[in-house]
């Protein structure tokens, strides 16, 4: 079957391509086309621009059916899921009123005794904005930088609540200090330096 190839642009993943081309992301990243890309990122919403994802042309799909009558048919959909852990000196931050703003879209509710937020999202959503008092996190959504760069830590310490600015790709006096807190709060050795132990903890808790 024909194949179009797609050149990952910055805020791309798997879910938000497969959406955009009437796909499901199971069947875009299970494609043999593109298993080269699947055992190089190993993660369907980490990518990197210029990396090229391959799109089969979509199916008709034929259903038999009595004349005569009235048909019902359920389109299938996509959700995708944002969960996020909130914690504070090691502890969930439970029960905690807060505002999270989706493309726009305000949602009010509050943290679950682990400190969760967890709603469904579209598949193509970028941004959110996290309010909780006036504290505000941004979070970057369906796109993730590999961890091994330093813009993926920062990307996944601002999501966890670690505030280091926005993700720039420079070890900085701020993302230090955002290292330095994770460590902290994770029983690491503090040293501010994104080193293999704390790359694989960032990717155990972000979940990613």
């Amino acid at each position: 079957m024909a194949h179009t190839a797609y050149t990952v642009r910055q805020g791309d993943s798997i879910s938000s391509i497969a959406y955009e081309h009437g796909l499901f992301p199971d069947t875009v990243w299970n494609d043999a086309k593109n298993e080269e890309l699947k055992q190089k990122r190993k993660d369907p919403d980490v990518l990197l621009p210029d990396d090229i994802v391959y799109l089969k042309e979509k199916e008709l799909k034929e259903e038999s059916c009595s004349t005569e009558k009235r048909h019902r048919f359920r389109r299938k959909g996509v959700p995708a899921k944002l969960q996020v852990q909130l914690m504070e000196e090691g502890k969930p931050r439970a029960n905690l009123q807060y505002i999270l703003e989706i493309d726009g879209s305000p949602i009010r509710d509050k943290t679950d005794g682990q400190g969760w937020i967890k709603h469904f999202i579209p598949p193509n959503a970028k941004k959110a904005l996290l309010h909780i008092g006036n504290e505000t996190i941004t979070l970057e959504i369906g796109y993730l930088e590999p961890v091994a760069e330093i813009s993926g830590v920062q990307e996944r310490l601002a999501n966890l609540g670690f505030n280091c600015g926005e993700p720039n790709g420079i070890l900085d006096e701020k993302t230090g200090a955002a290292i330095r807190n994770f460590q902290a709060e994770y029983n690491l050795k503090v040293t501010g330096e994104p080193d293999q132990a704390t790359r694989a903890k960032l990717e155990e808790v972000h979940g990613s």
